[in-house]
């Protein structure tokens, strides 16, 4: 099946990142922010946080922030509450703090809005049984459970998730300063980064145990 480049990256940004679903495309500011959702959510799992830690390191390096007050912040974040505490970042330098609470109660808003998008788009990774109602006895109240979760979900999220794009912009330029396209190929990261490799045996063995 064949995908348009928004419906591509909009994939990856949602994707889990992981060894067995590498990014395919270079990776930008958004990509960023993802790895540090994924960070979070793997507070659990101290073998996927420090392997989504080490991808978000290399992606900062590549982009050339990771001396900025945004990585920095992320450094020593504690997982599980890293994207709450990117609305701090407002108050990192002395450029714009007259402003400093209206910029961090609009980063806060724009990562809430974020965040919905990136659940909503993980929402299967719950899934370990087949799909919620798949074994419904009632074959009516069956198929409509299936176009629930799959063909109007998928219709309807296809247009809702584009706004991830104007968000990550706006943050982009709130947190770094600028609207610059910043991307980097994966192939790069991992040979001059330290991105973690994600066809490398040792690799996929640590982030499964």
């Amino acid at each position: 099946m064949s995908y348009q480049p928004d419906q591509q990256r909009i994939m990856q940004l949602t994707s889990a990142y992981d060894p067995l679903q590498p990014p395919q495309l270079p990776l930008t500011f958004g990509d960023y922010l993802s790895l540090l959702w994924r960070i979070d959510r793997s507070s659990d799992r101290p073998n996927h946080e420090a392997y989504y830690r080490q991808c978000a390191e290399a992606v900062a390096r590549g982009l050339g922030f990771d001396r900025r007050s945004l990585h920095r912040l992320v450094r020593v974040a504690e997982a599980g509450k890293i994207c709450r505490s990117l609305e701090n970042v407002s108050y990192r330098g002395t450029e714009r703090l007259v402003d400093a609470q209206d910029r961090r109660a609009a980063i806060s808003q724009l990562m809430d809005m974020r965040d919905h998008i990136l659940a909503m788009g993980a929402y299967r990774e719950q899934w370990t049984l087949g799909w919620p109602g798949g074994r419904v006895a009632d074959a009516e109240l069956r198929e409509h459970l299936f176009a629930v979760f799959f063909t109007a979900f998928e219709g309807q999220f296809r247009h809702f998730s584009r706004l991830i794009f104007v968000i990550d912009i706006v943050l982009q330029e709130m947190m770094l300063g600028h609207r610059d396209v910043l991307e980097i190929s994966l192939i790069r990261l991992i040979q001059e980064f330290n991105y973690p490799d994600p066809s490398s045996a040792s690799v996929r063995a640590q982030y499964e145990r």
